[in-house]
Order: C-alpha cells, then sequence, then structure tokens
C-alpha cells in the first residue's frame, strides 16, 4: 500500500527465490509429525508362526497411551496384552496372546507425535493362510469426526483473535495513536482478545479427546484434561493463558489511561507500551512455536524464533488491516493519511518478514521441488503461497488511493478543531446566562451531530475514500481465505515426513518381496494408478506365491501414495500370456479387509512373460487399468 512498495517487493522476491532455491537444492534430512515406516510382522505378510509381539515404528519419538496399540483377530476380538512400550529408538510394541490360530488379524494405532498431531492407521497381516476378517478399519482416521471438526474450528478462531489482537494493537500504537479512544478500535481489540481466550480454552478441553478416542463425551472429563496438562501441548495452551492475562492489562492502559494522558505524557507510555506489548505478543506466538512443527526435526532451536517472527508479522500485516478497514468503514473520527502511509511501511516490513520466513519454513518443511506437487503439503503450501501474491497485488491497487486520500483527510481534519471551538463556546455562554443556557447547549450538540453526520457523508461521498475501502475490504476477504489454508496446513504431514516415509516403506517391502522370491519363487509387482476422480491416486500390489504352473496363491494390496490402506469399492485382475494367444484370463479376489482381496488356487497353465492387467475402481465412475509383465513358472 506504500507507493514504494513495488521496486522494492520486485527486489525481495527475486532475492528470496534465488534463497529458495539454494535452501532446496540443498536439503537435508529432518523429521516432524510422525509417519509409520516399518512394522514387524509387515503388513499384507503371511508368517508360520504366530509372533509373540508386535512392533511399529515410526519416522520420530511419538506419545503411547493405553490402547495406541492394538492387534484385533478376524473377529474384531482384542489379542493384545499389557500397555505399549518402547523397544528401542523410534519403534514402540505391544505382547499378544500366545498360541494365536491361524487368519488375517488387524493392528490398529494411534499416537502422538512430538509436533502435537494425533497419528492413527492401522494394517493386516495373516498366521499361517489368510482369512476373512469383520474388522473394518476404513473409518479410522486421526482427529477425525464432530470432535476433529471443532478443534479445527478452535485453531481457526485462535489465529484469527491472535492476529486481530496483536495487530489491531500495533497499528493503533504506532500508525493511529487518536484509534486508542475510538470506540469501534477499541470493540475490534476487545474482541481479538475474547476470541483467543475462547478458543483456547476450547482447545484445551478438547484436546484429550481429540487425541484419543475421539468421543464428544471425552470433552468434559477431568481425569483426560489432567493428562493433556502434562504433555507440551497442554502446557503451550496454559501458558497462553496466563499471556493472554497481561495481555488484558495491556489492553485496559492502551484504550484506558493512555488515551487520557496529554502529548508529552503519551510518549513515554508509548515506548512502555510498545516494549510490553512486543513481549507479550512474542510469548503468545511462541506458545505455538513450542509445541507444534517448528519445535521438532531439523534445525528446530531456529525453528522456533523464525516461526515466532513468522507469526508476529502476520499479525501485524494482517491484523492492522482489519484495524484499517474497521477505521475506514466504523470510525466516525477521520483516519489521517498519515497514519496510512504509516500502515504501508509496517505492512512492508511485515510482508518482507513473512516472505523471509516463509522460505526457511518451506524449506524446513518440504526439502525438495518435488514435494511442492506430490505431497498435500506442498499442494496446500503452494495456494498459500498464490494467496499471499494475490494479497500483495491487491495492496498494490490500494497504493493509488493512499495517495490521493491525503488531501480530503487534511480538509476534513481541519473542521474538526473548528467544530470543537463553536461547541465550547456555546457552552461557556451557556453557564453565564443561566436556565437558558441549557437549551443553548443543547442546540449546540444537536448542531454539533449534524456537523458530524453531514462531515460522514461528505467523507463516504469521497471517490477517493471509497476506493480504498474497497481494495482493503478485498484485501481483508483473501486474507480469510488465507487463515483457512494455514490453519489446514497447521495439521497437515509435512512433505518432507511424507516422502521419507514412503521412501522407507518402499525400501521396506523391496528388501521382503526380494527376500521373498529368493526363499519361494514369489512375485510381487508394484504399479501406480491415478482413477481421475478427487481421491484416485494410489498404488496396487500383486503377490504370486508360488508363481509357478498349477495353482497359487495372489493377493492384492491398495494404498494411498502415503502407504496407508485405501478403501475401494472393487479391484479386479486379468492375466494375458500374448506370446501363446492365452487370455485374458479374469480372477475377482474376494476382499479380506481394507486395501486387501486375496484369490486363491490361481491357475496358471503356462510358463511365460505374463501380462497382469488390474482394473481398480475408486467410486462409481472413476476407475482405470494398470498393468506389469512378470516371468511366471
Amino acid at each position: 500500500m506504500t507507493q514504494t512498495i513495488a521496486p522494492r517487493v520486485r527486489t525481495l522476491v527475486l532475492l528470496l527465490l534465488a534463497a529458495c532455491g539454494l535452501l532446496l537444492t540443498t536439503a537435508g534430512p529432518a523429521s516432524a509429525h510422525a509417519a509409520l515406516t516399518g512394522s514387524d510382522p509387515q503388513q499384507g505378510v503371511v508368517v508360520d508362526k504366530a509372533p509373540d509381539q508386535v512392533s511399529l515404528t515410526f519416522s520420530e519419538k511419538v506419545a503411547l497411551s493405553n490402547d495406541s496399540l492394538r492387534v484385533l483377530d478376524p473377529k474384531g476380538k482384542a489379542v493384545q496384552q499389557g500397555k505399549p512400550f518402547e523397544v528401542g529408538g523410534t519403534t514402540y510394541g505391544v505382547k499378544v496372546h500366545s498360541g494365536l490360530p491361524d487368519g488375517t488379524y488387524t493392528v490398529t494405532y494411534q499416537v502422538v507425535s512430538a509436533d502435537s498431531h494425533p497419528v492413527a492407521g492401522a494394517y493386516t497381516f495373516s498366521v499361517g493362510a489368510p482369512s476373512t476378517t469383520s474388522v473394518s478399519v476404513s473409518g479410522d482416521t486421526a482427529g477425525g469426526g464432530v470432535v476433529g471438526w471443532l478443534y479445527g474450528f478452535g485453531r481457526y478462531m485462535s489465529y484469527a483473535g491472535f492476529i486481530v489482537l496483536v495487530g489491531g494493537a500495533a497499528f493503533v500504537l504506532g500508525c493511529w495513536q487518536r484509534g486508542a479512544g475510538v470506540k469501534p478500535m477499541q470493540r475490534l481489540v476487545v474482541g481479538g482478545w475474547l476470541t483467543l481466550t475462547s478458543a483456547t480454552l476450547l482447545l484445551l478441553l478438547l484436546r484429550g479427546s481429540y487425541t484419543g478416542s475421539g468421543k464428544v463425551g471425552a470433552i468434559f472429563d477431568l481425569d483426560l484434561l489432567g493428562n493433556v496438562l502434562q504433555t507440551k501441548a497442554g502446557a503451550a495452551l496454559v501458558s497462553r493463558l496466563l499471556l493472554l492475562a497481561a495481555a488484558a492489562l495491556f489492553i485496559s492502559v492502551l484504550f484506558g489511561a493512555y488515551d487520557k494522558r496529554e502529548d508529552e505524557e503519551k510518549r513515554d507510555l508509548t515506548f512502555g507500551l510498545a516494549i510490553g506489548g512486543t513481549v507479550v505478543a512474542a510469548g503468545l506466538a511462541a506458545s505455538w512455536a513450542m509445541a507444534e512443527h517448528a519445535s521438532v526435526g531439523l534445525q528446530a532451536a531456529i525453528a522456533m524464533p523464525v516461526d515466532v517472527v513468522h507469526l508476529l508479522a502476520v499479525a501485524t500485516w494482517l491484523g492492522g488491516l482489519t484495524a484499517l478497514l474497521v477505521a475506514l468503514y466504523r470510525s466516525d473520527a477521520p483516519i489521517e493519511s498519515a497514519a496510512v502511509r504509516r500502515f504501508s511501511q509496517v505492512a512492508f516490513g511485515s510482508v518482507a518478514a513473512l516472505v523471509a520466513t516463509g522460505v526457511y519454513q518451506s524449506w524446513r518443511q518440504l526439502g525438495s521441488w518435488s514435494a511442492f506437487t506430490e505431497t498435500r503439503y506442498g499442494q496446500l503450501l503452494l495456494v498459500k503461497i498464490g494467496l499471499v501474491a494475490l494479497l500483495v497485488g491487491v495492496a498494490f491497487v490500494s497504493r493509488r488511493w493512499t495517495a490521493q486520500l491525503a488531501d480530503t483527510v487534511v480538509r476534513q481534519s481541519k473542521r474538526a478543531p473548528q467544530k470543537e471551538r463553536v461547541a465550547a463556546s456555546a457552552s461557556g455562554s451557556g453557564k453565564s446566562k443561566g436556565a437558558g443556557s441549557k437549551r443553548a447547549a443543547q442546540l449546540a450538540r444537536q448542531q454539533a451531530a449534524m456537523d458530524t453526520a453531514r462531515q460522514k457523508r461528505t467523507r463516504d461521498a469521497d471517490p477517493n475514500r471509497f476506493g480504498l475501502r474497497r481494495s482493503v475490504l478485498a484485501e481483508a476477504g483473501v486474507a480469510v481465505v488465507l487463515l483457512a489454508v494455514t490453519t489446514v496446513l497447521t495439521q497437515t504431514e509435512p512433505g518432507r515426513t511424507e516422502e521419507d516415509a514412503k521412501a522407507a516403506k518402499a525400501a521396506s517391502s523391496s528388501s521382503s518381496s526380494s527376500s521373498a522370491s529368493a526363499g519361494s519363487g514369489a512375485v510381487t509387482l508394484d504399479m501406480s494408478f491415478d482413477t481421475g476422480g478427487t481421491d484416485g491416486k494410489g498404488v496396487v500390489t500383486v503377490d504370486f506365491d508360488p508363481a509357478r504352473v498349477g495353482g497359487n496363491e495372489m493377493h492384492v494390496y491398495v494404498q494411498r501414495p502415503n502407504g496407508r490402506a485405501f478403501d475401494i469399492p472393487e479391484v479386479k485382475v486379468a492375466l494375458t500370456l500374448e506370446a501363446k494367444k492365452i487370455g485374458p484370463l479374469a480372477i475377482t479376489p474376494d476382499r479380506i479387509a481394507t486395501g486387501h482381496w486375496s484369490a486363491s488356487n490361481v491357475q496358471i497353465p503356462m510358463a511365460g512373460d505374463w501380462k497382469v492387467a488390474v482394473t481398480v475402481r475408486t467410486s462409481d465412475i472413476d476407475q482405470t487399468t494398470v498393468s506389469k509383465n512378470a516371468q511366471i513358472g
């Protein structure tokens, strides 16, 4: 919104793009937001003897509860015994009853990662031979349901409250000190405080259920709340509430004693409020940084202060923008052009800090250019970058109205002292004339009200002011959407972790397949597919055992790109030996569990290079066929 912003931003963008390229090409290992990278027994494997325990390996340390790891038999009965325990490093296990009968077993897990996010999932393995199972795990998603929705809403409102509270107070103190006496501005900042406080209390109550059972009835469980207070996320929320008490004192001084001080006294009080407000605002921002993505993984000691600066920059920019919008739409007092220009300068500095810290955070959470398009985190980040660019573009439009607003505001400001002198004169003359003065004072107040209304109509009719209001309103609209995307982004598994987990699982699967192939002649085929729907990407794996002429066991596994079982309605397989013009031989496997189909006694009539075609249907209308050749027999 400043007249000099365009060349500055061009230079800034070029420098940061170069820095972004350098960072992304020199990325090192990191972790955040735990992902399952291995298990024993492995997913889909058939073991001859029942294991004594089941263990799972994650990409980072996780927190366990009594029900974090469960093993269910084909009828859905729990067969684990005792509490989950740490095996070593990032591997955790649970004991199972001895002498488990043959069949397919389901392992479910619900843990909390070091960055405070719940992580859940499930997979199957079989003892002796696969069997049908009554266990359905398609709906097991961490942080889902009503409680998950409420928690997400609470996160959004907490960010919104923080932005309005910090940005609104900064706008009044640093750009428009006359705004301390403006009622709509007071209501805005106090509303931000109330929103952040209410949202923090809501998150504290929801936290136990959100990371555990997900039941609404558990929200007011005091024992669960006590457990939450002992966690890192609980401590961060309590710290935020304590800092909000200090913020309440800051607000009372800003909109109470500060507005009543003379100019000389205001200067000293402004300095004190600025120092105290910065400390409280930084503390509030740190309550997010200390418990979420920034607190774990690569360079956490650097990432946490960077995250604090990032949040303060967002609040100063978007919260100040909201305050400016209120000043333009709701305030009777005219806002000076100098105040708008000061905010333009503050906004530019905030954008510079926002972009610089955002580049570092992007490198830390993505690690490669491919993660921008191949992970959900990267895709959301691209949307966020686009919204920020749009917001800056609208700000370019606003700077023209800012420049033209100057003369109008100056003329309006000059009328105010004259109006005050007339009112004071009427009041003074009223004192000398006794009872008749009350009527004169009343007329003077009425005249002042009429002058104010006329001034407001004139101000609102000013095309420059109207243009500025319209462009600032557009900026605020984009900011609301930007905040929603940011909220979702903070709850999404970072792209770097997702890619590392996929690589680890692929390596484990390859090692397992090679071992199985060497020992028994089994063949495993992995094929990526995309049905074209909104949720149509995944990987299908086909196993033939012993991959020879005659009867074979065939297993089909369908997984999402992140390695989780994919619950789809139908899978079909067709075998074709093109060299001998045999086939296609259609096979319709039976559904065993989520993402797992099986067919027994699949007859291979002749050895050769068989084409294995798999048709995957992810919805009523979305399906595709992928194929790969395999030497069988």
